[in-house]
């Protein structure tokens, strides 16, 4: 009884060890069939993880020389290397610097220019700067009509006073009537309504 247990084990180890070694060879098959497209993969993950990491860095390092230009013109409006500096690594925060000294020196020109910029809340900002220097009733509708204006309602309380100082005080009505409740400039309008506009 012995001798046969025996050899059912040595079977089943021989089947065991069998079957591990057609696995191994159809691994083996696998690997030299699809060893190239493998390593192929393994070189495209390990060169784009190091485009990835190549590329933080840079965005990093421009990140911080264009602060530094930035910090250099607070201290130096004029410096003009710094400017062309600061345009060329972030083309965003130049607008910004230009929007500020434009702003602080009231010019129209500029303001002009940055109408047109790629930051739609800078250019937004510098239509509406330009809407106020207008004094000008239909410049400030124009831009309080537009989609997405920041400062819709202050453009609407600032064309209602120079309607008051005209005395069309009808239209100033209407006017200071088109700001919602929810607007914080709400109080406001109604106490122009109220108060400024009999």
């Amino acid at each position: 009884m012995s001798l046969k247990n025996d050899i059912e084990m040595v079977k089943e180890e021989l089947n065991s060890e069998e079957k591990f070694f057609e696995k191994a060879v159809i691994t083996e098959k696998f690997v030299q069939k699809y060893k190239s497209a493998m390593i192929a993969g393994v070189i495209a993950v390990v060169v784009i993880v190091g485009g990835n990491i190549a590329y933080d860095i840079n965005k990093a390092s421009q990140i911080s020389a264009a602060n530094m230009a930035l910090s250099k013109l607070q201290k130096d409006a004029s410096d003009t290397d710094s400017l062309a500096k600061l345009a060329t690594l972030s083309p965003a925060l130049y607008d910004v610097w230009n929007y500020s000294q434009a702003v602080a020196s009231k010019d129209i020109k500029a303001l002009e220019l940055l109408q047109n910029s790629k930051a739609v809340l800078l250019s937004d900002l510098a239509k509406y700067e330009l809407a106020q220097a207008s004094q000008n009733t239909q410049k400030l509708d124009e831009y309080s009509s537009m989609q997405n204006a920041i400062y819709t309602d202050l453009a609407q309380i600032q064309s209602a006073l120079l309607l008051i100082n005209d005395g069309k005080i009808d239209f100033a009505h209407q006017k200071l009537s088109m700001i919602n409740e929810d607007s914080p400039l709400y109080a406001t309008a109604k106490s122009l309504r109220h108060y400024g506009v009999k």
